[in-house]
């Protein structure tokens, strides 16, 4: 995505089924980046360097009126890498504008990034540790939001993506192996939102065109149109809560399927909330689960999409003494999962549709934020069990998961000026061995300049996310900015 960490004004996790409003590949929830529309007129520059030759630069600034708001923002970072070819060159440039018309509030967006690393064992053996990756990517839309009643709300969005990915396998030999991958997804989509007597209803549809060209995996368009529906009802003084939705998709290689869900929440007390989820998901195939093709992976244009029925129930507790609380168990039966597998151990991987994988667990988090105490606790568990329904021997991600995670972080005030925070990560994935992992940050924070200073990996525990790639060591890291505001 070509937006810079500048630019984010918040991030949503949305999990399970209920993120069946973001489209069809929502499998298990959804991630949806919020982006910033500055209230007041700024300039910013920052400056990073640190250990393996990081380093890096960016500009920021925005221009705005009664009528028309204008955002921009510009930034290149760099590394020489933690190991051998893990080195990157990272530039982001980001437009954002909003202008208030008669109509409505009209928005365009705009973005491009170029990415430019080293992949030391991102998808080959460790023994090949000469592949590089080169990866651009262009976003635009524009957005028109009305409101043609008092309890209606319209919105509109036309939006374009172009993504080019180049992979090269040997660097000292780029002819021997490459693969290029050009695609474009041009789309259409409306929101409206009613809300009556009867409570508040949710329409929406999205059209997209996608076109891949493609040396590998061939050239290919496909339509996809999605339609969903949603109703929020309450009851008994607003303390009951229910949505029922639907989603109806079409693929125009996969056809029709119709997926619906149900959420609801019941606050038994003014701070205790019991809630729960039960909807079915679903994902297509990608085109490299479908055509790809290399001496050790060969794609299967046979490939169905998969689906799981997922279910979700907990509690939640708010405010009470500056503490929230929630706790929730989930299930979901997943039917024709996607793994890459093989019997053989010579024999190269090939993706089939799994008889199932079944994953339920144990999610709990925790906030603790006093009013006249300068620290703030929070903090998590979360316990995965899954099983696999099948015959393979060999199976590359289907139970790649993990087992048990549990996440605590301090943030201490010492004063109006300056933070400390320290977050705590300890993972048990189920084929990878265990490890905890320790980061810092120490922050000043004046009115016009703030510095910052990190420590990640404290401990320099070695550790891998997958069975192939080494995560970095401990890596030192410091950043400046000067930010001059304008009422």
């Amino acid at each position: 995505l070509p937006v810079d960490i500048d630019n984010i004004d918040r991030i949503e996790i949305l999990k399970g089924p209920a993120a069946r409003i973001f489209g069809q590949n929502a499998f298990a929830g959804a991630i949806n980046i919020i982006t910033k529309s500055p209230e007041n007129q700024f300039l910013k520059v920052r400056a990073q360097g640190g250990d393996f030759g990081l380093g890096g630069f960016g500009l920021s600034g925005s221009l705005r009126d009664q009528q028309v708001s204008h955002y921009l923002s510009a930034s290149h970072d760099f590394s020489d890498g933690y190991q051998y070819n893990t080195a990157y060159q990272m530039s982001n440039f980001f437009y954002q504008s909003e202008v208030r018309t008669s109509v409505g509030e009209l928005g365009i967006l705009g973005g491009f990034t170029d990415r430019d690393f080293g992949a030391n064992g991102f998808y080959a053996s460790p023994a090949f540790q000469d592949q590089v990756e080169h990866i651009q990517t262009s976003l635009m839309a524009v957005s028109l939001q009305t409101k043609p009643a008092e309890n209606i709300s319209l919105s509109h969005r036309v939006y374009w993506r172009r993504n080019q990915d180049e992979y090269i396998f040997n660097w000292k030999n780029p002819t021997a192996y490459r693969n290029l991958h050009i695609s474009n997804v041009v789309g259409y989509e409306a929101n409206t939102t009613w809300t009556h007597s009867a409570g508040t209803t949710g329409l929406g549809i999205d059209v997209n065109q996608l076109g891949l060209r493609s040396n590998n995996l061939g050239d290919h368009t496909r339509t996809v149109a999605t339609l969903f529906a949603e109703h929020r009802l309450e009851a008994f003084h607003h303390r009951l809560q229910v949505t029922p939705g639907v989603q109806l998709n079409y693929y125009s290689d996969f056809g029709t399927n119709l997926f619906p869900g149900v959420d609801a929440g019941y606050a038994l007390t003014n701070v205790v909330r019991v809630f729960g989820n039960i909807g079915y998901t679903y994902r297509v195939p990608t085109y490299t689960d479908l055509y790809y093709s290399d001496p050790a992976n060969v794609g299967n244009p046979d490939l169905l999409p998969e689906y799981a029925l997922a279910y979700e129930a907990g509690i939640k507790v708010v405010n009470i003494q500056s503490v929230q609380l929630q706790a929730s168990y989930f299930l979901r039966n997943g039917k024709r999962i996607i793994d890459w597998t093989k019997d053989v151990e010579s024999d190269p991987w090939k993706p089939d549709n799994l008889i199932g994988v079944t994953m339920q667990g144990l999610d709990f988090s925790f906030d603790w934020s006093p009013v006249d105490f300068p620290v703030h606790l929070n903090g998590g568990y979360t316990y995965i069990d899954s099983e696999k329904q099948g015959e393979q021997v060999y199976s590359r991600y289907a139970l790649e998961n993990l087992k048990h995670q549990v996440l605590a972080g301090i943030l201490i005030r010492y004063s109006k000026s300056i933070l400390h925070q320290i977050n705590f990560r300890y993972c048990d994935r189920l084929n990878l061995p265990d490890y905890t992992v320790v980061d810092t940050r120490l922050t000043w924070q004046g009115k016009t300049i703030s510095t910052f200073a990190d420590v990640t990996n404290i401990f320099d525990t070695e550790y891998k996310e997958t069975n192939l790639v080494t995560m970095p060591g401990r890596w030192f890291k410091l950043g400046v900015s000067y930010r001059f505001e304008q009422d």
